[in-house]
C-alpha cells in the first residue's frame, strides 16, 4: 500500500511541477489573444467609416447629377422655349436650383455654344453642378463637395 500511495503522490508533485511551469504561459496567451481582437476591432471600425463615407460619396454624387441634368434641362427650356419665342444661347449663366427639391447647398453653372454645320445650328450646352455638405461654408473638416457635369446637344 505505500508503494501506491507513494507513485500517487510522486504523480502530484509531478502535476504540481507542469502547472507551476505553465502558469505564465496563459498570461501570455490570453494577452496575445486580447491583442489580436483589439486589431481585428479597430480594422472593422475603420472598414465601417471607409464604408459610411462612400455612402455619402454615393448619395452627394446622385445629387449633383440631379442637380446638373436639372441646369441642362433649365438651359433648354431658355434656349428652347415652349412658347415658340425666340431663346438665348449664353455663355457661362449660374442656376441656383430650388432648395425644397433635395439640391439645398448645390450650385449650378451652365453655357451655351452654337455651332453651324451644313445649314444645321446646333447648340451645346454643358452643365456642371456642386453640391457640398453643410460644414464647407465654416471651412469644416468633414467638408463634403462633389461636382458633376453633363453636356447636352440639341438642333434647329
Amino acid at each position: 500500500m505505500s508503494h501506491s500511495y507513494q507513485r500517487s503522490r510522486l504523480s502530484r508533485s509531478q502535476a504540481m511541477t507542469k502547472v507551476h511551469g505553465q502558469r505564465g504561459s496563459a498570461l501570455v496567451i490570453g494577452i496575445f489573444i486580447i491583442t489580436v481582437m483589439f486589431l481585428m476591432s479597430a480594422t472593422l471600425i475603420n472598414v465601417v467609416r471607409d464604408a459610411d463615407e462612400q455612402v455619402n460619396l454615393e448619395v452627394w454624387g446622385t445629387r449633383a447629377l440631379a442637380a446638373a441634368n436639372s441646369g441642362a434641362d433649365f438651359a433648354l427650356s431658355q434656349l428652347l422655349p415652349i412658347d415658340g419665342s425666340t431663346g438665348t444661347c449664353a455663355l457661362n449663366q449660374t442656376w441656383t436650383p430650388p432648395n425644397e427639391m433635395g439640391f439645398a447647398n448645390c450650385s449650378v453653372t451652365y453655357s451655351c455654344v452654337v455651332q453651324n454645320f451644313d445649314s444645321q445650328t446646333q447648340y451645346r450646352i454643358t452643365s456642371r453642378a456642386s453640391c457640398e455638405s453643410s460644414g464647407c461654408a465654416s471651412g469644416a473638416e468633414d467638408c463634403l463637395r462633389v461636382s458633376r457635369e453633363v453636356e447636352v446637344q440639341a438642333r434647329e
